[in-house]
């Protein structure tokens, strides 16, 4: 029996793990399928506070995972596959067929960037290839580089990256975007950004696919199929994010009822408490704006207050 299960080990639930540990409360933390979340796939991480220099994304998280078990969390290897709720606890059920039981539950799963179908990305994922403007642009200062997508978030990495790259192209494999006209207007008026319709992007690093990092891109008309090679060292991928609710969405249905139409999961505004009290939620699962790991840490900070609040009236018996 546990007081705190923390479903995620990225900034979220980790930063969590660290408040409600520290608060003597038995605490848990399930690192799912991706053990440090998103982070674990990033490089240089230059805009988290306290680095002066910087610092790779793996140690960053692994530093928290450390901070955490400092203070007596448990980390388990554990991906989970649905919860329950019976009485006064709540039981968390993982795909090894293990049960394990908390009198609180806080949701910091994530989200996961979309790839590109049938394109092998993965691999250069932070050696060029990523799905954050505001985290990476800087590491492309004189560069040309890719943005692909069509929505208001492609068009908005695409200006930022202006700000840095050389050139930037961005590819959208319809006739026209689906971002916000003023967006638009921003994007066709200035000269650094090509956009390249009825295009998608159907290889990279073809010409040399022992390359360590990203040198070139292969682009596919969508109405000819003629194809073109666009040499890039830096390809921004903007389709979109799904949170990590798996999970729930094979839960109960009181748990199904946090998600709203998104897939996000829903928490009470400026709060991290949801409809189910005793479950809290903070991180990329909750943000479908930011994205960002301080902003993450920050909401897994407030989950976890929230939790450590509950519980004390649980205890009491108020």
């Amino acid at each position: 029996m546990y007081d705190v299960a923390i479903i995620g080990s990225g900034p979220a639930g980790l930063t969590a793990a660290i408040y409600t540990a520290r608060a003597k409360l038995a605490t848990v933390v399930f690192e799912g399928p991706q053990p440090g979340g998103q982070l674990t796939t990033t490089t240089d991480v230059e805009n988290y506070p306290g680095f002066i220099e910087g610092i790779q994304g793996p140690d960053l998280v692994d530093n928290m995972r450390k901070q955490a078990m400092r203070f007596e969390t448990e980390c388990l290897q554990e991906v989970v596959k649905e919860l329950k709720h019976k009485d006064d606890r709540f039981i968390i059920e993982c795909e090894s067929g293990k049960q394990f039981e908390s009198l609180s539950v806080i949701l910091a799963s994530g989200a996961v960037a979309r790839l590109l179908p049938d394109v092998d990305t993965k691999r250069l994922s932070g050696f060029g290839v990523s799905s954050c403007a505001t985290c990476d642009a800087f590491f492309f200062k004189g560069q040309d580089v890719a943005v692909v997508g069509g929505g208001d978030s492609a068009v908005e990495e695409a200006l930022f990256l202006t700000k840095f790259a050389k050139k930037v192209t961005l590819i959208h494999r319809r006739d026209s975007l689906r971002a916000e006209k003023i967006l638009q207007n921003r994007l066709f008026d200035n000269d650094k950004i090509t956009v390249r319709f009825d295009n998608q992007v159907v290889d990279v690093n073809r010409e040399d696919i022992n390359a360590e990092t990203l040198q070139h891109i292969h682009i596919k008309n969508v109405k000819t199929a003629e194809e073109e090679m666009l040499s890039v060292t830096g390809m921004f991928i903007a389709i979109g994010h799904d949170p990590a609710v798996h999970f729930i969405q094979n839960s109960e249905q009181k748990f199904k009822e946090l998600l709203r139409k998104n897939s996000y999961i829903e928490t009470y505004k400026g709060r991290a408490t949801t409809n189910i009290p005793g479950v809290f939620a903070c991180g990329d699962v909750v943000d479908d704006i930011y994205r960002q790991a301080v902003t993450a840490a920050g909401s897994g900070c407030m989950a976890s207050l929230e939790a450590i609040g509950y519980l004390d009236k649980v205890k009491n018996g108020s």
